[in-house]
């Protein structure tokens, strides 16, 4: 019995360990982020983008839709299995994910969002891409900040400032999106650009009153604000992918960020 949990803590660790190196490798400015955060609240957070990174990534897996649906499905069934029975993912991380369950549904719908990135269609309207955002985004910092412990009261609040961070995350793969041959916007002119980033620079803009856990949570989308700001004024910078300033003001901004945290 001994060696048997021995082995299980190890597995545990090494689990851990590979979900933090996950972020760090598939999303550096992410894992910075997750840096900043008070230590007592890192723990859960690596498993979180670590699974995060894996389900944005398998409707890529394949060039066949319904292949990568597939894929997708995977981890649509084995968030279902987490919620219900506890039942953690056979993968690599799967050890470290069973800190998720009780933010497992959410994630699950979160995967299921992600079945519009298997497909080629283009969003033909606005509200399409922000159901989108919200789905994905907007699940993953409510997921988030449930996990660290926010009160259920501030979910629409932290929702939309996800879904806002999450804007600004998918302009910024908008340049990628286009080499891969897709369509991501629904109105690729400059003032309908300069227009989706003002909505979702005002919703970051709204003065809110969230809690420590929520605060955390959201860090990681902390330049965001910035990012959709630069866009309004100057919406070529989404093909171009000129998106951030000098790299001592990025860091300042993490720092102060994180301090607000």
């Amino acid at each position: 019995m001994e060696t048997s949990a021995r082995r299980g803590g190890a597995a545990m660790k090494d689990s851990e360990i590979a979900c933090a190196r996950l972020v760090e490798t598939g999303d550096p400015e992410r894992f910075r982020a997750i840096m900043a955060v008070p230590v007592s609240y890192r723990r859960p957070l690596w498993p979180l983008h670590a699974l995060n990174l894996e389900v944005a990534r398998a409707p890529w897996a394949s060039k066949e839709p319904l292949v990568a649906e597939m894929r997708l499905q995977w981890w649509v069934d084995a968030l279902e299995r987490l919620a219900d029975d506890g039942v953690v993912p056979p993968h690599e991380i799967g050890p470290a994910l069973g800190v998720l369950r009780p933010v497992a549904p959410i994630l699950s719908a979160l995967a299921d969002a992600r079945r519009v990135d298997c497909w080629p269609d283009p969003f033909t309207k606005t509200d399409d891409l922000w159901l989108y955002l919200d789905g994905t985004a907007g699940n993953l910092f409510w997921a988030s900040a449930k996990l660290l412990g926010a009160p259920d009261s501030e979910e629409p609040r932290v929702r939309a400032q996800g879904t806002a961070m999450g804007l600004a995350a998918y302009l910024m793969a908008v340049p990628e999106l286009e080499r891969l041959g897709r369509h991501p916007l629904p109105d690729g002119r400059a003032d309908a650009i300069a227009r989706l980033a003002i909505q979702g620079r005002d919703t970051l803009r709204i003065k809110t009153s969230l809690s420590k856990p929520a605060r955390c949570a959201l860090l990681p989308g902390w330049e965001a604000e910035a990012v959709l700001s630069r866009v309004a004024r100057e919406p070529g910078r989404v093909a171009a992918g000129a998106f951030h300033g000098a790299e001592i003001g990025r860091r300042f901004g993490l720092l102060r960020a994180a301090w607000r945290c």
